[in-house]
Protein backbone atom coordinates (compact mmCIF):
# COMPACT_ATOMS: atom_id res chain seq x y z
CA UNK A 1 0.00 0.00 0.00
CA UNK A 2 2.62 2.36 0.83
CA UNK A 3 4.45 1.65 -2.28
CA UNK A 4 1.49 2.04 -4.10
CA UNK A 5 0.67 5.80 -2.51
CA UNK A 6 4.18 7.02 -2.53
CA UNK A 7 4.18 5.54 -6.64
CA UNK A 8 1.23 7.54 -7.66
CA UNK A 9 3.20 11.23 -7.13
CA UNK A 10 6.78 9.87 -6.91
CA UNK A 11 9.07 9.66 -10.16
CA UNK A 12 10.19 6.50 -11.35
CA UNK A 13 13.90 8.20 -10.05
CA UNK A 14 12.33 9.81 -7.20
CA UNK A 15 14.20 10.28 -3.27
CA UNK A 16 12.31 9.05 -0.71
CA UNK A 17 12.82 9.80 3.21
CA UNK A 18 12.11 7.29 5.56
CA UNK A 19 11.23 8.20 9.56
CA UNK A 20 12.01 5.48 11.83
CA UNK A 21 13.83 3.73 8.78
CA UNK A 22 15.86 0.92 12.19
CA UNK A 23 15.57 -2.41 11.29
CA UNK A 24 15.08 -1.72 7.47
CA UNK A 25 11.91 -4.01 6.44
CA UNK A 26 10.33 -0.93 4.91
CA UNK A 27 13.58 0.01 3.18
CA UNK A 28 13.95 -3.07 1.79
CA UNK A 29 10.59 -3.71 0.87
CA UNK A 30 10.54 -0.47 -1.17
CA UNK A 31 13.94 -0.27 -2.61
CA UNK A 32 12.37 -3.84 -4.15
CA UNK A 33 9.55 -2.93 -5.49
CA UNK A 34 11.09 0.38 -7.20
CA UNK A 35 14.31 -0.22 -8.72
CA UNK A 36 14.83 3.85 -9.43
CA UNK A 37 14.09 5.27 -6.28
CA UNK A 38 16.89 5.95 -3.73
CA UNK A 39 16.44 6.28 -0.06
CA UNK A 40 17.06 8.29 3.23
CA UNK A 41 16.40 7.14 6.50
CA UNK A 42 16.71 7.93 9.72
CA UNK A 43 16.31 6.29 13.14
CA UNK A 44 17.89 7.36 16.70
CA UNK A 45 19.23 3.84 17.22
CA UNK A 46 22.53 2.67 16.24
CA UNK A 47 21.52 -0.64 16.97
CA UNK A 48 18.46 -0.40 14.96
CA UNK A 49 20.45 1.49 11.76
CA UNK A 50 23.00 -1.72 12.13
CA UNK A 51 20.13 -4.22 11.58
CA UNK A 52 18.91 -2.00 8.60
CA UNK A 53 22.24 -1.78 7.11
CA UNK A 54 22.32 -5.78 7.41
CA UNK A 55 18.58 -5.83 5.98
CA UNK A 56 19.18 -3.53 2.95
CA UNK A 57 22.48 -5.18 1.90
CA UNK A 58 21.28 -6.06 -1.51
CA UNK A 59 20.26 -2.31 -2.23
CA UNK A 60 23.31 -0.23 -0.45
CA UNK A 61 23.83 1.72 -3.26
CA UNK A 62 20.52 3.33 -3.40
CA UNK A 63 20.07 3.77 0.50
CA UNK A 64 21.82 6.19 2.74
CA UNK A 65 21.24 6.11 6.75
CA UNK A 66 21.34 9.07 9.50
CA UNK A 67 20.98 8.45 12.94
CA UNK A 68 18.81 10.42 15.07
CA UNK A 69 15.85 12.02 14.49
CA UNK A 70 14.16 14.65 11.45
CA UNK A 71 16.82 17.08 12.34
CA UNK A 72 19.20 14.46 10.80
CA UNK A 73 17.80 14.00 7.80
CA UNK A 74 19.15 15.63 4.62
CA UNK A 75 17.62 18.97 3.40
CA UNK A 76 16.19 17.47 0.07
CA UNK A 77 13.96 17.93 -1.74
CA UNK A 78 12.45 14.49 -1.13
CA UNK A 79 9.65 13.04 -3.97
CA UNK A 80 8.25 11.52 -0.98
CA UNK A 81 8.01 10.63 2.41
CA UNK A 82 7.07 7.23 4.69
CA UNK A 83 7.00 6.94 8.82
CA UNK A 84 5.50 3.76 9.83
CA UNK A 85 4.68 2.24 13.32
CA UNK A 86 6.42 5.13 14.91
CA UNK A 87 4.38 8.38 16.22
CA UNK A 88 2.94 6.47 19.25
CA UNK A 89 6.44 6.17 20.55
CA UNK A 90 6.72 9.96 20.30
CA UNK A 91 5.68 12.57 22.70
CA UNK A 92 3.60 15.23 21.34
CA UNK A 93 5.87 17.51 20.88
CA UNK A 94 8.24 15.26 18.94
CA UNK A 95 5.41 14.48 16.63
CA UNK A 96 4.96 18.18 15.61
CA UNK A 97 8.48 18.78 15.36
CA UNK A 98 8.95 15.77 12.69
CA UNK A 99 5.32 16.57 10.84
CA UNK A 100 7.16 20.12 10.44
CA UNK A 101 10.31 18.40 9.38
CA UNK A 102 9.08 16.50 6.87
CA UNK A 103 6.87 18.91 4.99
CA UNK A 104 10.04 21.04 5.28
CA UNK A 105 11.77 18.62 3.20
CA UNK A 106 8.87 17.48 0.29
CA UNK A 107 8.42 19.33 -2.57
CA UNK A 108 4.97 20.61 -3.07
CA UNK A 109 2.19 17.75 -4.12
CA UNK A 110 4.77 15.31 -2.83
CA UNK A 111 3.08 12.49 -0.92
CA UNK A 112 3.47 11.44 2.66
CA UNK A 113 2.51 8.20 3.92
CA UNK A 114 2.47 7.75 7.84
CA UNK A 115 0.73 4.72 9.84
CA UNK A 116 0.72 3.90 13.80
CA UNK A 117 -1.57 3.31 16.61
CA UNK A 118 -4.30 5.49 16.71
CA UNK A 119 -8.01 5.49 18.00
CA UNK A 120 -10.20 6.81 20.63
CA UNK A 121 -9.15 8.67 24.03
CA UNK A 122 -12.58 8.84 25.68
CA UNK A 123 -12.95 5.95 28.42
CA UNK A 124 -14.20 3.51 28.06
CA UNK A 125 -13.30 3.13 24.35
CA UNK A 126 -9.79 3.62 25.24
CA UNK A 127 -9.33 0.83 27.82
CA UNK A 128 -10.86 -1.22 25.49
CA UNK A 129 -9.25 -0.56 22.22
CA UNK A 130 -6.22 -1.26 24.36
CA UNK A 131 -7.42 -4.63 25.19
CA UNK A 132 -8.10 -5.14 22.02
CA UNK A 133 -4.41 -4.69 20.95
CA UNK A 134 -3.41 -6.58 23.04
CA UNK A 135 -5.35 -9.62 23.07
CA UNK A 136 -4.87 -9.58 19.29
CA UNK A 137 -1.31 -9.90 19.68
CA UNK A 138 -1.42 -12.46 22.50
CA UNK A 139 -0.30 -15.73 21.34
CA UNK A 140 -2.49 -18.63 23.49
CA UNK A 141 -1.23 -19.67 27.20
CA UNK A 142 0.56 -16.03 27.07
CA UNK A 143 1.16 -15.52 30.71
CA UNK A 144 -1.71 -13.12 31.85
CA UNK A 145 1.16 -11.22 33.98
CA UNK A 146 3.07 -10.33 31.20
CA UNK A 147 -0.75 -9.12 29.45
CA UNK A 148 -1.46 -7.14 32.15
CA UNK A 149 2.28 -5.67 32.09
CA UNK A 150 1.96 -5.11 28.13
CA UNK A 151 -1.45 -3.44 28.91
CA UNK A 152 -0.32 -1.11 31.67
CA UNK A 153 2.71 -0.41 29.33
CA UNK A 154 0.91 0.57 26.47
CA UNK A 155 -1.81 3.10 29.12
CA UNK A 156 1.26 4.61 30.18
CA UNK A 157 4.18 4.68 27.61
CA UNK A 158 2.79 5.45 24.19
CA UNK A 159 1.41 8.78 22.50
CA UNK A 160 -1.66 7.87 21.13
CA UNK A 161 -4.43 10.25 19.63
CA UNK A 162 -7.75 10.28 18.22
CA UNK A 163 -7.65 9.69 14.61
CA UNK A 164 -9.22 13.50 14.25
CA UNK A 165 -6.45 14.51 16.08
CA UNK A 166 -4.12 12.71 13.99
CA UNK A 167 -5.55 14.54 10.58
CA UNK A 168 -5.29 17.88 12.40
CA UNK A 169 -1.99 17.49 13.04
CA UNK A 170 -1.31 16.58 9.60
CA UNK A 171 -3.38 19.88 7.85
CA UNK A 172 -1.53 22.02 10.44
CA UNK A 173 2.10 20.99 9.75
CA UNK A 174 1.07 21.60 6.04
CA UNK A 175 -0.21 18.44 4.39
CA UNK A 176 -2.75 18.40 2.46
CA UNK A 177 -6.08 15.65 0.76
CA UNK A 178 -5.44 13.58 4.07
CA UNK A 179 -7.04 10.67 3.98
CA UNK A 180 -7.43 7.82 5.88
CA UNK A 181 -6.06 4.76 3.39
CA UNK A 182 -5.78 1.91 6.18
CA UNK A 183 -7.52 1.10 9.54
CA UNK A 184 -7.04 -2.51 11.40
CA UNK A 185 -7.94 -2.63 14.85
CA UNK A 186 -5.87 0.21 16.32
CA UNK A 187 -4.14 1.01 13.47
CA UNK A 188 -4.39 3.49 10.75
CA UNK A 189 -2.93 4.85 8.20
CA UNK A 190 -2.77 8.40 5.93
CA UNK A 191 -1.85 9.52 2.90
CA UNK A 192 -1.46 12.96 2.62
CA UNK A 193 0.47 15.75 0.58
CA UNK A 194 2.78 18.62 1.04
CA UNK A 195 0.87 21.90 0.44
Amino acid sequence: MTSMLLGEKAPHNGRILVIGAGGGLELKALANANNGWTFDGVDPSPDMLALARDTTRDYATRINLHEGDISAAPDGPFDGAVCLLVFHHLPLEERIKTLNGVRQRLLPGAPFVLAHVSFPQTEPERSLWIDRHISYGAVDGADPAKLRAARAAMHERLTILEPEKEQELLRESGFDGVTNFYAAFGFRGWASYAQ
